[in-house]
């Protein structure tokens, strides 16, 4: 708070009680203008607080409104993409079970092939024995016969 002294003329002309009813005067009108600038300043603070957040705010959502966007567009890409992969991994596996088939397919007709040989082998080792077993008994049942009408 300011010091205030008071001119020795105004001094002698008001008195004593006077010069402090003034100064007290002054002091209060001080007090009351500095309360109606912290008032005025306090509703201007208000006021700019007030229109800086709705600013903020308005920012806020157009910023939201461009992040949902490219986050909806990026999405859409990464779909796309799984999309794509998807179908490439499915022409992939499509030619790699046909490639298989073949490969089973021709393995299954080799080993068919050989056992159909190894059949035929032993079917023919087979009557040959059988052949050789009838040869033996009835070579057998003949010389029993001779052996007998002797």
């Amino acid at each position: 708070m300011a010091i205030l002294t008071v001119p020795k003329v105004l001094r002698e002309k008001l008195g004593d009680d006077g010069v402090e009813a003034l100064i007290a005067l002054l002091n209060e009108a001080a007090h009351h203008e500095r309360n109606n600038l912290l008032g005025i300043l306090e509703e201007r603070f208000e006021r700019r607080v007030t229109e800086e957040g709705k600013r903020l705010e308005v920012q806020m959502a157009e910023t939201e409104k461009r992040l949902d966007y490219r986050i909806t567009e990026e999405v859409a890409k990464l779909d796309n993409r799984i999309t794509e992969e998807i179908a490439k991994l499915d022409s992939r596996l499509t030619e790699e079970v046909a490639c298989l088939d073949r490969r089973l397919t021709e393995e299954v007709a080799r080993l068919e092939t050989r056992l159909s040989t190894q059949m035929a082998a032993t079917r023919a080792d087979l009557i040959r024995w059988m052949f050789i077993f009838w040869v033996g008994q009835i070579g057998t049942l003949v010389a029993l016969l001779f052996a007998f009408l002797r």
